[in-house]
């Protein structure tokens, strides 16, 4: 999808297409009303007769309208006028571009970016317009036989308009930020969505390295099952070794910024598949296990989004990839292991395997001295029972780091909820045999598998990001969402500026 920043009246623009929205009330927009007005009231009047009642997401295709330049315009519902958040604004946008996109233009002006968000400026609005335009017209057909699009012709060029031409530098700005979050989304949903018979461990440390081809600033590093033996990566091997597919350490290091700063790293939970090994999962919706590497995904297309912007920061991508798998070489309940920082861990449940691979993975990046640490991973599923299907849970040990997350998820309009994580819950995971136990029972779940990584992340700032409710949806609509990863860019964005 091209997209393009311009300035100008909506009736004056010939295009095939001009976007613009109405609210309840018979409220008309900016854009609105000077199109109802070249065309002596033709919207008014609609709205009179309750043709058309703005309710959020109504659309109405007009065609010819008089002195207007336009082929057609296609009016957007918005709801209460008051009302209009970003949540709204988001849908708005995704309606328009699915509509627009089944009806066979290939090109139009929108005017949505117009409407007024509480708190949310013209380069806001400009780059959620572009990220979920792109994310309503996604579609995953790679591996169908007939990858014919669902209209025969496509939508291919927007072009956003924007109150001032003053406005339009900082705005064009905005757009690039917007198809690079796109791309970052993308490239999560493709890595996500793919069966664990194709995405693999190996799969994805030969998606590093095409990464490593496309951009100049990324350096990519993979650790092989040999290196973690050497490395006392007893924790992370107890989940691989019941696979025949190896499992890898991989590391992306983007260096955009000075060489003594300080890199931000994430670090994504990567199992490719879980059955939930010796501890097997039911077999209902266990294809879905093929999410569980929503986390390395996230951190795919985070440093595919940074790298295509190149963000004047450093950033140290890691994805702990495995696969869980209840071979005869598999763990058992009961055994103990080591981890690569020295302390025992008695695994009570093998499908509490996410937290196995990621604290080893936890410990190794103290070797990169990082100004914060954030993982991401779809931890549990407690977290679903906390904050259902809406909302990412954060737990950290960094006040600061949580509420600039927070603020991140806000402003990305990707909801992110933080839990505490207090000391009272640490007992949860004692053991009579080892250091601590992988699992703290029932009660808080998701806050006790935070307190187990928090014990391997002692020697600096720590965010926990559990995504167990957000990477994905069931259903009719089943597939990968790409989230956080407009929660990190917003993160990172701002501490690029």
């Amino acid at each position: 999808m091209e997209f393009a920043i311009k300035s100008g009246t909506p009736e004056k623009q010939r295009s095939a297409c001009v976007i613009v929205g109405v609210f309840q009330a018979k409220r008309l927009s900016t854009a609105a009303k000077a199109i109802d007005e070249a065309s002596e009231g033709m919207i008014s009047a609609l709205m009179r007769r309750g043709d058309l009642t703005g309710d959020v997401g109504q659309t109405l295709w007009l065609y010819n309208l008089p002195n207007t330049l336009c082929d057609r315009v296609l009016i957007v519902g918005c709801g209460k006028e008051r009302d209009f958040d970003e949540k709204a604004f988001q849908k708005v946008i995704a309606t328009a571009a699915r509509t627009v996109n089944a009806s066979g233009a290939t090109e139009a002006v929108s005017y949505l970016t117009e409407l007024a968000v509480k708190g949310a400026d013209s380069p806001w609005k400009v780059r959620q317009a572009v990220a979920y335009t792109e994310d309503a017209l996604y579609r995953f057909d790679q591996l169908k036989s007939d990858k014919k699009p669902d209209t025969k012709r496509p939508l291919k060029r927007i072009v956003l308009n924007v109150p001032t031409r003053r406005e339009l530098m900082k705005c064009e700005n905005a757009a690039r930020e917007g198809m690079a979050i796109a791309a970052g989304m993308k490239r999560a949903k493709d890595l996500a969505n793919l069966p664990g018979n194709i995405c693999t461990p190996t799969y994805l440390a030969e998606e590093a390295a095409r990464l490593k081809k496309t951009f100049r600033k990324l350096k990519v590093d993979v650790l092989e099952e040999e290196d973690m033996e050497k490395l006392g990566m007893g924790a992370f091997l107890s989940v691989s070794k019941g696979s025949e597919q190896p499992g890898k350490l991989i590391i992306m290091d983007y260096r955009g910024g000075d060489k003594t700063q300080k890199p931000v790293v994430l670090v994504g939970k990567g199992i490719t598949f879980d059955t939930g090994g010796i501890s097997i999962k039911p077999g209902a919706a266990m294809d879905e296990m093929k999410f569980d590497m929503g986390g390395a995904a996230s951190v795919f297309g985070t440093m595919t989004a940074v790298a295509e912007l190149q963000l004047p920061i450093n950033i140290v991508g890691v994805v702990a990839a495995a696969e869980n798998m209840p071979d005869g070489r598999a763990s058992k309940p009961g055994d103990v292991v080591t981890t690569m920082s020295g302390q025992t861990v008695e695994i009570l449940n093998t499908d509490a395997e996410g937290r196995l691979v990621l604290c080893d993975a936890l410990t190794y990046v103290e070797k990169y001295n990082p100004s914060v640490v954030i993982d991401i991973a779809t931890l549990t599923g407690a977290c679903i029972i906390a904050l259902g299907h809406v909302a990412s849970g954060i737990m950290s040990n960094h006040s600061p780091l949580a509420n600039d997350l927070i603020a991140a998820s806000k402003d990305a309009v990707d909801p992110a909820w933080e839990l505490p994580l207090w000391d009272d819950y640490q007992e949860q995971l004692d053991s009579n045999f080892a250091d601590m136990a992988n699992i703290g029972g029932r009660p808080a779940g998701s806050i006790t598998a935070a307190c187990f990584l928090s014990r391997f992340t002692k020697k600096y700032h720590w965010a926990h990001m559990d995504i167990a409710g957000t990477a994905w949806k069931s259903g009719k609509d089943k597939g990968a969402t790409g989230r956080p990863v407009p929660l990190l860019m917003s993160y990172l964005l701002k501490r690029a500026h």
